[in-house]
């Protein structure tokens, strides 16, 4: 089972019924290409911290607390993304979502998404409603999660669709492992799933992770510590070879 799999479970419960600071770089992003080079590998790569912590549960979210719980002892303050449809596979915006009534405090995420898509001129971002399959529901959280530097993203699967959220935790943040082999694994996943300029996105995820980064020709080498990464790529940018 990979990663992705494991992240987006299903749950037999219904859906029962902390302002954010984005993480946006000077340089803003024009594309979703763009934001996944910026974001996919540290976003990915909190993924499996937050996996080993709420491990086999299944979730059950409090819309009025703004709270996602998995079991009894497991409850992280959230901000709504948005939902899909599985029938008519269309994307709705939580900023859109008049007719659910929610908080306002659990849809700022999704308000700034949409500034940042009306001023870079990213469609996906801007418009309401869109046609959008299930595979596609990871590229919302990834980008999400990194520009809000959450602790993760999490897809909460309820039978006829899903709803897209971020959370925070402080404890999970300040356990957070730092692995240096993760990259080996998490990185060849992220680009297997979406297209992206590889050596970009790479060059993110490690000055992210706390590495610096020296460009040789068609090679990227990462340095942190005693600790390095290797990697090698092809005249368009595509890794050939990752090693550390």
């Amino acid at each position: 089972m990979g990663l992705f799999d494991k992240l987006f479970k299903k749950t037999d419960e219904p859906i029962s019924s902390d302002d954010s600071k984005s993480q946006q770089n000077v340089t803003p992003c024009k594309t979703l290409e763009e934001l996944l080079e910026r974001y996919g590998g540290i976003a990915f790569d909190k993924q499996l911290d937050f996996a080993d912590v709420i491990g086999n549960n299944n979730w059950n979210v409090d819309m009025p607390k703004g709270q996602l719980a998995f079991g009894a002892e497991l409850s992280f303050p959230i901000q709504v993304l948005g939902t899909i449809s599985y029938s008519s596979e269309s994307w709705l915006w939580a900023w859109a979502n008049t007719q659910s009534g929610l908080p306002e405090n659990i849809i700022k995420e999704s308000l700034v998404l949409k500034k940042y898509g009306e001023v870079n001129e990213i469609d996906i971002l801007r418009d309401s409603s869109f046609d959008f399959g299930k595979d596609d529901l990871h590229l919302i959280g990834i980008i999400a999660s990194g520009m809000f530097n959450s602790t993760a993203y999490y897809i909460a699967d309820y039978g006829q669709g899903a709803m897209v959220v971020t959370l925070k935790s402080v404890k999970i943040d300040n356990a957070r492992k730092d692995n240096h082999n993760r990259i080996l694994t998490v990185f060849p996943q992220l680009i297997s799933q979406f297209d992206m300029n590889h050596k970009l996105a790479l060059t993110n995820y490690l000055q992210a992770k706390g590495y610096s980064t020296n460009e040789q020709q068609n090679k990227l080498i990462g340095t942190k510590g005693t600790n390095t990464i290797t990697a090698e790529f092809d005249e368009t940018d595509r890794l050939t070879k990752l090693n550390g």
